[in-house]
């Protein structure tokens, strides 16, 4: 299959079945972050990875794919016993760039620099304006230490990325977020791609058919 090049003028992507693995589950180059672009492509079960700044941007949509359900969610009892202790005081959306540049700061193995772009802040700090862009926050002692932000389309939401400047920030407000999440009927988190980070949760790959039909599935029910 080939990988194809976006229309600037349009918000269409090609069906998200087409990525292979011959191209590394690339599905498309190009397009900008607009907001119709972006949620047209998490509707449609793809998502932007950009290699660095000053490159056209590259579309993903692999298979299988990471989701964590709210039946399998799984949390440490090491982690449940941090989380008793209080720690840390959770917000939401009240640092939303600020969390996306945390995220983007923090160094990751196997990997030169960050994909998170000045662009792609841009982007989802409009997504986040407009209501569909989210950040789950840990603060302590009135300092932002660890978080995590994504996308919210209808009762779907896609994970993008976490960070921590303390020990267990991330995984205490991961865990936090997730039960209120899953309390309130949400039915799956997609993590996109499998870290061992977030199988620990109880995160599982599944073939990409089975994801497309549960997103498709959950939009026509929001």
């Amino acid at each position: 299959m080939p990988i194809y090049r976006l229309d600037d003028n349009s918000f269409a992507f090609p069906p998200a079945e087409e990525a292979t693995e011959d191209n590394d589950w690339i599905l498309a180059v190009g397009g900008d972050y607009h907001p119709q672009r972006l949620i047209a492509a998490y509707a449609q079960g793809i998502f932007p990875w950009p290699f660095q700044e000053g490159m056209p941007i590259t579309w993903f949509s692999p298979d299988p794919r990471f989701v964590l359900k709210a039946e399998d969610l799984h949390i440490p009892k090491s982690l449940l016993r941090t989380l008793k202790k209080d720690l840390f005081e959770y917000r939401v959306n009240t640092a939303f760039e600020e969390v996306m540049r945390a995220c983007a700061s923090i160094p990751r193995p196997n990997q030169p620099g960050t994909w998170i772009t000045n662009d792609l802040i841009k982007g989802y700090c409009e997504l986040n304006r407009l209501g569909f862009a989210h950040s789950f926050e840990a603060w302590q002692e009135g300092k932002l230490v660890g978080g995590f932000y994504g996308v919210a389309i209808g009762n779907c939401f896609f994970g993008e990325s976490m960070f921590a400047r303390v020990p267990d920030a991330s995984k205490c407000t991961f865990a936090t977020f997730a039960r209120h999440l899953f309390d309130n009927g949400l039915p799956w988190i997609d993590c996109q791609t499998y870290t061992d980070h977030l199988a620990r949760f109880g995160a599982k790959e599944i073939p990409r058919a089975n994801y497309l039909k549960m997103l498709k599935e959950a939009l026509n029910r929001s």
